[in-house]
């Protein structure tokens, strides 16, 4: 596991080796979409070293759908800051997830996978839809031994998971799967505060939409782990043209070396919010890793640094209320996503977690919110304001009823 002092720096120069030797010294974007090649030998080496997972000859870059040194420079990075070998980037989050599934299915053992709940929505409706020739079984983290079949390709988890923050130890989980690849979604936590490789896990996985960018203004995926997955990830994404836009890795690149900063800060206004959360007479429960009592199994501290900026919030009087609470928000911005500078407010039951089967969908009351770098006086005063006008509203309409 890195010390904080080595992340912060890693952030800052990771990806930039070979800066000095082109004469800048600000990321450069290489916008071609085809690459003039020395001679035919070396595009054809070139082009069968990327087309079977590997990295391109000097000179041989050939063609941006397979290979693109901008998004190059962003995962030698990502790969520094998770302490993976190699890192693969995708167009978005949701494009790294379903690289990872083929390319798990193609490795021979099966097309099973055990997916452990509660997921994000979109990787929850990918696998139950069985869209990719998946067959999953859902679970809880202590019933993954139990799930997984001489079939099993892949076991899918996150933590802390999305969107009620439970926190899932990752070294029972990987022990339990036994020779069974383990992928974890570390969006949330970021490589700020976890990094799943440390505990077993075969794959870490990012939406780099979300903190890596931290600005809402780049989208992407990424997934790290060891040479030979990326070999066999690779080739996925050069047949399904799914990777990552260069300018959009220009921006997630960019993003990394405040990432440290950012986290921190949103953590700590994160806290304070939690707490003063709870104490609302429209709460009837506050979700935050941070809180008393809501870390048993004591991993801040031993696999997470830190609780993180995401807090989720259930409302006294249900989907009504939550309506009441957002529409009296003026500071958050009602919108999917998070990790931003800025912060966002959803409903994970209508958004990203419609797809969802009913009865592992999140409640009706559930409200999530994404803590940006606003002061935190000024966050709680809007929170405070959208509660009151949901109590007020809901006791205006309790007085007309009689």
């Amino acid at each position: 596991m890195l010390s904080a002092e080595d992340f912060e720096t890693r952030a800052v120069h990771a990806g930039r080796d070979d800066l000095a030797a082109l004469g800048v010294h600000a990321l450069p974007i290489d916008l071609s979409t085809t690459n003039p090649l020395p001679d035919i030998e070396v595009g054809g080496g070139s082009y069968e070293a990327i087309a079977t997972g590997g990295h391109p000859t000097e000179g041989g870059s050939v063609y941006a759908r397979l290979w693109n040194p901008t998004v190059a420079r962003f995962e030698t990075a990502l790969a520094a800051l998770e302490g993976a070998q190699e890192a693969v980037a995708f167009g978005t989050g949701m494009a790294a997830v379903s690289a990872v599934l083929l390319a798990a299915m193609n490795r021979g053992r099966g097309r099973h996978v055990v997916a452990v709940r509660p997921l994000y929505g979109g990787t929850d409706h990918l696998l139950a839809s069985g869209l990719l020739g998946t067959e999953t079984t859902y679970c809880a983290p202590d019933e993954v031994g139990d799930a997984v079949r001489a079939d099993t390709c892949l076991v899918v988890m996150e933590t802390p998971c999305n969107p009620t923050l439970e926190l899932i130890d990752i070294a029972p989980v990987v022990a339990a799967a036994g020779d069974v690849p383990v992928m974890v979604d570390s969006t949330f936590a970021t490589p700020v505060l976890q990094n799943p490789l440390a505990h077993g896990a075969a794959l870490v996985l990012h939406s780099a939409t979300k903190y890596l960018g931290g600005h809402g203004d780049a989208m992407g995926g990424v997934v790290a782990g060891s040479a030979e997955w990326a070999t066999a990830i690779r080739p996925v994404r050069a047949i399904t043209a799914g990777l990552l836009h260069p300018l959009g890795a220009y921006l997630l690149h960019r993003g990394l070396p405040t990432l440290a900063l950012r986290v921190r800060a949103q953590q700590a206004t994160a806290g304070e919010l939690a707490l003063l959360l709870t104490e609302h007479p429209a709460v009837a429960r506050v979700h935050y890793p941070g809180l008393p009592g809501a870390d048993p199994r004591g991993l801040l501290g031993t696999q997470l640094r830190g609780p993180g900026a995401m807090v989720t919030v259930e409302l006294e009087g249900g989907y009504a209320a939550a309506e009441r609470f957002i529409g009296g928000l003026h500071l958050f911005t009602h919108a999917v996503s998070l990790g931003g500078v800025d912060s966002l407010v959803q409903h994970p039951a209508s958004l990203t977690h419609r797809p969802v089967a009913p009865d592992a969908r999140p409640g009706a009351g559930i409200v999530r919110l994404s803590i940006g770098l606003e002061s935190a006086s000024d966050l709680w005063r809007d929170l405070a304001g959208g509660l009151d006008a949901a109590t007020l509203t809901a006791a205006g309409h309790a007085s007309a009823s009689r």
